[in-house]
């Protein structure tokens, strides 16, 4: 008879130990490890094909046939752009998020549109009732479809339902909340975590199922339990926003069928999230006229084109260390740029307070707004204002030269499109733009953030 032992995991990436370990040593993270019991198992294993014992000879990879409508239209735009033109199938999704930022309602605003296309859809909620789920949907509409709905926990059964009822797309909520009778540690645990995502894959494969998982995430804003979820599914997709404000922005940090620049913008409201078809118009509401400090740039998110505004305080210090506090956009840089206006400049920043933002709560890592972050500091330092139709971007190096971006047509054209008439830009792209007629929007070019003066 197969005896019992404890094994202990790593929480970040899986690595198993039989003893508990300081340091793990896949992930060097200290203190990762934890203990749980685990079964010995047996070695008649199900394969990918779902059945035992049965061997697959290898084939060409030539002679495998592909099809680009492979995919399932979701009918939400937004979510349809991150995961690449839509749902793959037989993909395994992972969508994490704060508490309450909307991971349930975006899948249930899905399976009402997949049910609406005459898709099989199968709802499997683990922490909610069928009542529960039923008050949730009637609060995003009526259903043109029948969606299939299950509260169940125990895998085993799970696993029964979806190989007997095989639908097209099947949701469950949440991966935290499923178990294994055979495996003793708590539901969520790394045993039952792993377990668990190894059967919904195996069954996405194998039955040619899309599979979306919701995940709790932890304090730090990842996805609660063994980093491997996120090695062994197919996407990664983290809804992000304030829960105070209504925006929400969905954000893919992996996907093995599409880019993972995409984002997808929505506004929630009291029937639901609401796709957001113009960010740019989105994010720029409620912009003051011609005040200092603030100052509009354009940021390419794929293959998107994204007007934001950037704000900067400064102010005089009444203490002996300045306070520094950016958000939206990566801390160090705002110190490298500051560190390069006072040297390029001599414009003393040693005796002040800098806050900078980036308004409605998108947050930027792209270095094209270097120009228009130094605009900011600039304009707040001197209480200057530029003209509020003038749009900036660009690269700064460290000598203070302004550097060439990439589709700086599509930044044009946006900024163009919502009635901005004068462009400064790296003179380095002078040349590669194109000149189209009809575009009301005069380009200025410069060579290094010393001639941004001549503009205030």
């Amino acid at each position: 008879m197969a005896k019992n032992k404890a094994i202990f995991f790593c929480k970040e990436c899986g690595f198993e130990s039989s003893k508990w370990l300081g340091q793990c040593p896949g992930c060097k993270v200290w203190d990762s490890f934890v203990e749980e019991p685990t079964a010995a198992k047996t070695k008649s294993v199900l394969s990918n094909n779902g059945k035992k014992g049965l061997k697959k000879d290898p084939e060409p990879l030539s002679k495998v046939l592909t099809s680009q409508d492979e995919r399932i239209k979701t009918g939400i735009h937004e979510l349809d752009r991150v995961l690449g033109g839509g749902i793959v199938v037989g993909g395994l999704v992972l969508v994490g998020g704060d508490p309450g930022i909307g991971k349930s309602t975006l899948l249930l605003q899905m399976c009402r549109q997949l049910t609406g296309q005459n898709e099989k859809v199968l709802y499997i909620s683990g922490e909610e009732s069928l009542k529960q789920l039923k008050m949730r949907a009637d609060r995003l509409g009526d259903f043109a479809g029948e969606l299939m709905a299950l509260c169940e926990t125990d895998l085993d059964l799970v696993e029964e339902t979806i190989t007997q009822m095989q639908p097209s797309v099947v949701i469950i909520d949440s991966i935290q909340t499923m178990y294994r009778e055979d495996i003793s540690s708590a539901p969520g645990s790394v045993s039952q975590v792993r377990e668990t995502t190894s059967v919904l894959m195996r069954l996405a494969k194998s039955l040619s199922v899309s599979i979306f998982i919701v995940g709790h995430v932890t304090k730090e804003g990842m996805v609660a339990g063994p980093r491997v979820l996120e090695h062994m599914v197919d996407t990664v997709l983290y809804f992000e926003g304030d829960g105070s404000a209504s925006y929400r922005i969905l954000r893919a940090v992996k996907n093995r069928f599409g880019s993972t620049n995409e984002i997808g913008v929505f506004e929630m409201k009291g029937s639901g999230l609401v796709e957001v078809a113009n960010p740019s118009e989105y994010m720029l509401k409620g912009k003051p006229v011609d005040e200092a400090g603030s100052v509009v740039s354009c940021s390419i998110e794929g293959t998107r084109p994204i007007l934001v505004e950037i704000q900067a305080l400064i102010c005089r210090t009444n203490f002996n260390m300045p306070r520094r506090t950016a958000a939206g956009i990566d801390y160090n840089r705002v110190n490298l740029l500051m560190a390069v206006v006072e040297k390029r400049l001599g414009i003393s920043l040693g005796e002040c307070d800098a806050y900078i933002n980036v308004a409605g709560g998108i947050r930027i890592n792209e270095p094209a707004l270097d120009l228009a972050l130094i605009a900011a500091i600039i304009s707040s330092y001197r209480n200057a204002c530029f003209d509020s139709n003038m749009i900036l971007f660009g690269e700064v190096g460290l000598t203070g030269e302004v550097r060439a971006v990439n589709m700086i047509e599509q930044r044009v054209m946006e900024a163009s499109k919502m009635g901005y008439k004068e462009c400064i830009l790296p003179d380095a792209n002078m040349n590669s733009f194109g000149k189209q007629s009809g575009m009301d929007m005069k380009l200025i070019g410069i060579k290094n953030i010393r001639e941004l003066l001549n503009y205030m």
